[in-house]
């Protein structure tokens, strides 16, 4: 082929319809309060109070401050039969006061008594495999063979199984959390500290439910590290193809620190998977207070398309052939629009980045004079006006197309 059919082909190509959608894997759906996780329903976000269970009114108004943000799965540790029985109060206050929020109860260590207490009052329970059946076994010989391997999973079916039955009935969730950093010792004895371990020990906990017909499970295989996590959630999702499982994937890099760095290593991970079609709910741990964690989470999925919860705001980065301060428009722009949703606004520095780029823009705010705003509708301009009209007239426009709402 020469280089001419090449440049032909390509062209050909450029002009064809390239679908940019990402098409979610297929799974499951799961009821977790009046929220379902899969199924082709949006990607649910969650996060986790930091409040002690045993604080009733601390707690619920944690829960509720997280839920009006836009949380809509909120989890709750649960390390002592106290502070699941505590649960019971605390939904019903929640119920009182305000609305039914879906809980879901971290249970850890021995947890079968607290699991099944706790079962009774939330939505979902969340084991992790490698801690909720927590007891040493001496597997580190030479002999260690392949019945006792199977002799302890017995052990580990006999103690979750009365919490499979209890969900079972009640028609509630679970969620089989692997962690990386706490997986079981028969597992890091058999596959060692890797990814495979991780899916391994999800999968002896998919099976042992399947068997008794229980199958509202959310799995999820979390790391601190991104390249561990990615590995063990895209294995997960090959093994299950092949098992013909198609159970819903909960995302998270976990104890990913605070500030910039927290945001941008669980970004890398979550997005990234997601980008892929793997995910259907996320938490991102931030070592922050969990409101923050709720405007992170949006941030990737409006990113990615895959929902739309705020104004997506497309700006130049600026450069000599700006009319305006840009970042100092684009904050005014932001403060007067920010409470709405679904729409795109360009804010756009000249001519040459404006209407091309803001193409797909719902609204365009541009510097094509000096002085002067032109204020497009889409890809038409609509009119010119002072600079300091600009922000009020923008306002104006989307009013009149009856596309505003007072915040």
């Amino acid at each position: 082929m020469n280089i001419l059919e090449t440049s032909k082909d390509i062209e050909n190509v450029s002009k064809q319809e390239i679908d940019t959608t990402i098409h979610r894997r297929q799974t499951r759906p799961v009821k977790v309060g009046d929220i379902t996780i899969g199924g082709g329903f949006p990607v649910v976000v969650q996060s986790m109070i930091n409040e002690d269970t045993l604080d009733i009114e601390s707690s619920v108004n944690a829960i509720r401050k997280l839920h009006e943000i836009g949380c809509e799965i909120v989890r709750v540790t649960v390390p002592s039969m106290a502070h699941a029985k505590a649960l019971a109060a605390i939904k019903r206050r929640l119920n009182e006061t305000y609305q039914p929020v879906p809980l879901v109860a971290d249970v850890h260590h021995n947890g079968l008594k607290i699991a099944l207490e706790v079962a009774k009052h939330v939505d979902k329970v969340r084991v992790n495999p490698g801690l909720y059946v927590f007891e040493k076994h001496d597997i580190n010989r030479s002999d260690y063979s392949q019945k006792e391997f199977k002799e302890i999973g017995e052990i580990i079916r006999k103690t979750l199984e009365p919490l499979i039955i209890s969900l079972r009935d009640q028609g509630k969730a679970m969620r089989i959390g692997v962690n990386h950093g706490s997986l079981a010792e028969r597992m890091l004895f058999t596959y060692g500290d890797t990814p495979l371990g991780m899916v391994e020990s999800a999968l002896e906990f998919i099976r042992i439910c399947e068997s008794l017909e229980f199958y509202n499970l959310v799995i999820s295989l979390k790391a601190s590290r991104v390249p561990t996590m990615l590995a063990a959630y895209r294995l997960m999702a090959q093994r299950m193809n092949e098992l013909n499982m198609n159970y819903p994937l909960h995302l998270g890099v976990t104890e990913a620190g605070d500030g910039e760095y927290g945001r941008i290593k669980s970004t890398a991970g979550i997005a990234t998977l997601l980008a892929e079609s793997i995910g259907d709910t996320l938490r991102v741990s931030l070592t922050e207070s969990p409101e923050k964690e709720i405007s992170v989470c949006y941030g990737i999925l409006q990113a990615l398309g895959l929902r739309k919860t705020m104004v997506e705001y497309i700006a130049c980065p600026s450069c000599g052939r700006t009319l305006f301060n840009l970042e100092n428009v684009l904050h005014k722009v932001r403060n007067a629009t920010q409470h709405l949703t679904g729409l795109d606004i360009a804010v756009m520095g000249c001519i040459v980045n404006g209407p091309g780029e803001m193409a797909d823009a719902d609204y365009g705010y541009v510097g094509k004079q000096a002085g002067y705003i032109s204020l497009y509708r889409g890809q038409e301009e609509i009119k010119k006006v002072p600079e300091d009209k600009g922000v009020e007239e923008l306002v104006n426009l989307i009013k009149a197309d009856g596309r505003w709402i007072e915040p």
